[in-house]
C-alpha cells in the first residue's frame, strides 16, 4: 500500500510524527507568534507606516517566508518581521536619524538581495559551520532566556522603567500577572503530565479565562476584510538607501539579521535534534534561502527584515519535525487576513506563559559548554547575558564572535579558528563601530 503524499513529502515516518502532531505543533507556533500580526504593524505605525497596511504586509510576507520555508527547506520553522529590527527602523532610523520609512525599506530590501547572493553562493553556510560548538549551544541558551523575559514582560509579570532598578516585578495583584502566573503553573503541569498539546491547550484555557474574568475580550467581530496595501506596496526607496551617510544602517541590518537568523537557526535545530555530528545543521542554505527571499518580498509589500522565529521553539517542543508544521503555520497566516479580529483579541497575559516556558525548554544545551576552558565559556557565557539584558539577539551574538578568537588568541589557541570566524569577528567589530547607539 504506497504512502500517502504528505508522509512521502515530509517525510512524517521518517521523523516519527504524524499529520495530526504536525498540524497541532503548527497552531501552537502560530499561536505564540501571533502577536506580530498587531504589534509589527503598531510598531512601525510610529516610523509614520499606516496600521492597517502595515498589517496586511506583516501577515502576507510572514505567509510567503513560512510556506518556502515549510515545502522547499522541509524545516518546521517559521518566518515573520523580526522583532528588534523594527523597532531599530522606527525608533533609530527614522524618528532619531530623521531618514524616511521608504528608505528604510530600500536598506531592508538591499540586505535582502545580498543575503539570497551569499546563501546562494554558499557563503551564509560557511560561516554558520565556524561556529564552535559551545557558541552554539550559548546560541540556544541566550535565545531560550531572551524568550523567557519576553513573555514575563508581556504578562507584567517584570516591568521596565522603574526609578532605581532597570527592572522591577510587575504587580501580582493586578489580573493580568496573575492569569499569566496561573498559565505558566498550568502548561508546566500538564508537560510534567506529558500530555499532548500542552502549550496551545495552555493558551486557549489562559485565554477563555482571562475573557471570563475581564483581562481582554472577545472580539466584537471574528471576520473582517483586510485593508488596502496600495499606500505601501513598492514604495521602498532603493536610491537612497545607496548613500554613504546610510552606510552603518545597511550595516547594522545586514548583521543584526544575519546573526538572528544563524542563532535562531541553531538554537531551535538543537532543541529539535536536527544537529549532526559536528553540530552544524544539515542543509542550513535552505531555511537561510527562505529567510532572505522573505526579506526582499517584504520590502518590496513595505514591512521590514523578516527571518526566522525564535518562537517556533514551540511548535517544536509540541513535536513538530517537519516542513507541514510550517505550511500549517503559513496557512494560518493567510487566514489571519480575515481573521485578524480574532487571532488579536487574545490576550498577551495567554500567549506569555508558552513563551516563558520554552525558555525553560531551550536552555538545556547550556550543559553543552566546556565550563573547564575559559576562553570557550566567557565567550559563551557573553552571548548569553548580552542577549537578555541588551533585548536584541545581534548584539549578543556580536559580542560572542568578537570575544571568541579574542580569548583564543591570550589561551594560545589561535590556530584552532576557523578562517571563516575571523570574517565574523570582523564583521561583528564594524557592527559595534558603526551601530547608531543613540
Amino acid at each position: 500500500m504506497p504512502r500517502p503524499f504528505l508522509d512521502r513529502y515530509f517525510q512524517l515516518s521518517e521523523h516519527h510524527t504524524t499529520v495530526r502532531t504536525e498540524i497541532l505543533a503548527g497552531l501552537v507556533t502560530f499561536v505564540t507568534m501571533a502577536y506580530i500580526i498587531v504589534v509589527n504593524p503598531a510598531i512601525l505605525e510610529a516610523a509614520g507606516i499606516p496600521f492597517g497596511p502595515s498589517m496586511v504586509a506583516t501577515i502576507i510576507s510572514a505567509a510567503f517566508g513560512t510556506l518556502v520555508m515549510g515545502i522547499y527547506a522541509k524545516r518546521p520553522f517559521a518566518i515573520a518581521p523580526y522583532m528588534g529590527e523594527n523597532a531599530f527602523v522606527a525608533y533609530t532610523v527614522v524618528l532619531v536619524l530623521g531618514y524616511s520609512w521608504q528608505t528604510a525599506l530600500g536598506a531592508v530590501f538591499i540586505g535582502g538581495v545580498l543575503f539570497t547572493i551569499l546563501t546562494l553562493t554558499g557563503a551564509r553556510a560557511a560561516m554558520s559551520k565556524a561556529i564552535p560548538l559551545n557558541l552554539k549551544a550559548s546560541f540556544a541558551a541566550g535565545i531560550g532566556l531572551f524568550i523567557t523575559f519576553i513573555g514575563l514582560n508581556n504578562a507584567g509579570l517584570v516591568v521596565v522603567g522603574v526609578p532605581g532598578a532597570p527592572v522591577h516585578v510587575g504587580d501580582l495583584t493586578s489580573k493580568g500577572p496573575l492569569l499569566a502566573i496561573f498559565g505558566t503553573l498550568l502548561i508546566s503541569f500538564l508537560l510534567i503530565r506529558r500530555i499532548k498539546g500542552s502549550l496551545l491547550l495552555g493558551i486557549v484555557v489562559t485565554a477563555l479565562i482571562g475573557f471570563v474574568g475581564g483581562v481582554g475580550q472577545a472580539p466584537a467581530q471574528w471576520v473582517s476584510m483586510p485593508p488596502s496595501l496600495a499606500p505601501i506596496f513598492l514604495q521602498l526607496d532603493i536610491g537612497g538607501a545607496l548613500t554613504w551617510g546610510f552606510f552603518s544602517v545597511i550595516l547594522t541590518m545586514f548583521t543584526m539579521d544575519f546573526l538572528d537568523t544563524v542563532g535562531t537557526l541553531i538554537g531551535v535545530g538543537m532543541l529539535a535534534g536536527f544537529l549532526d555530528e559536528e553540530n552544524n545543521l544539515p542543509e542550513i542554505e535552505k531555511p537561510m534561502l527562505a529567510d532572505a527571499l522573505a526579506t526582499v518580498v517584504g520590502a518590496l509589500l513595505g514591512t521590514t527584515t523578516t527571518g526566522t522565529y525564535i518562537e517556533s521553539a514551540a511548535g517544536i517542543e509540541e513535536g513538530g519535525r517537519t516542513g507541514l508544521t510550517a505550511v500549517v503555520v503559513g496557512l494560518l497566516f493567510l487566514l489571519g487576513l480575515f481573521f485578524a479580529p480574532f487571532f488579536s483579541a487574545v490576550p498577551s497575559a495567554a500567549t506569555a506563559p508558552a513563551l516563558i516556558i520554552v525558555g525553560v525548554l531551550m536552555v538545556s544545551p547550556i550543559a553543552k559548554i566546556d565550563f573547564s576552558d575559559y576562553s570557550e565559556v566567557i565567550p559563551a557565557f557573553g552571548v548569553i547575558i548580552l542577549m537578555s539584558f541588551t533585548y536584541n539577539l545581534g548584539v549578543g551574538l556580536c559580542g560572542g564572535f568578537v570575544l571568541y578568537p579574542l580569548c583564543k588568541i591570550f589561551a594560545g589557541k589561535a590556530r584552532g579558528i576557523h578562517p571563516a570566524a575571523w570574517v565574523l569577528f570582523a564583521l561583528c567589530l564594524l557592527f559595534f563601530i558603526f551601530y547608531p547607539y543613540a
